[in-house]
């Protein structure tokens, strides 16, 4: 796992026990509208692991059936990122044991926000902003919809978005014509986090946020 992605899973970590406090409120909001049950009702579908399996199977086999490499290896880096996310899913919801908000068993972290996040995450890095957006869209979507059947709250889901794009970041280094990397740096007064853009030719990092 590359440093970006353990800062990843760290913040979403702190977001996640930040949230906590909230859980039930925001549960009971987002479930108490009628009319968003139908609104939602694909989340379950879209963001289930065979769904999820099921597309990045269908895109390594049509990229190896046309002779495409570039859509064989998006459709291996999904696969792998699916497996990678279920199996530390399944480690995490086992090892904490938290009740759903609907008292059945295992709800931290959202295995569908992870493996929704995991593919958008791959997409991204292997197609850029404009096919990233709409699976980030995408993935938000599962996310809160799995707190609107209240099948999880809105800390699992926080933590398995990060979970899943720690993932899809670990089976796609190297991936894409930019990246960010983040490194120490001295400010006045202190030190600090310095995020920087990356292109392609490294040595000319850009740097864009620095505290």
């Amino acid at each position: 796992m590359s440093t970006e992605s353990a800062v990843i899973l760290s913040i979403g970590g702190l977001a996640a026990a930040a949230g906590h406090g909230d859980d039930q409120r925001i549960s009971d909001a987002l479930s108490s509208g009628g009319g968003l049950k139908a609104a939602f009702g694909a989340g379950e579908t879209v963001g289930g692991a065979r769904m999820q399996a099921a597309g990045a199977l269908a895109a390594y086999a049509a990229g190896r059936a046309i002779s495409s490499p570039a859509l064989a290896r998006i459709g291996a880096d999904l696969i792998r990122a699916q497996i990678l996310t279920q199996v530390a899913t399944m480690a995490i919801k086992t090892a904490v044991g938290r009740t759903r908000p609907d008292e059945t068993e295992y709800s931290f972290p959202s295995g569908h926000s992870a493996g929704t996040f995991a593919s958008a995450t791959v997409l991204h890095r292997n197609l850029g902003w404009k096919v990233g957006v709409p699976a980030y869209a995408a993935a938000t979507y599962v996310a809160a919809s799995r707190i609107q059947v209240k099948r999880h709250f809105l800390s699992d889901v926080t933590f398995g978005a990060a979970l899943g794009i720690a993932a899809g970041r670990t089976v796609t280094i190297g991936r894409g014509a930019h990246r960010f990397a983040l490194a120490p740096a001295a400010v006045p007064g202190g030190g600090g986090v310095e995020l920087a853009w990356i292109g392609r030719d490294q040595s000319r990092a850009r740097p864009l946020i620095s505290r």
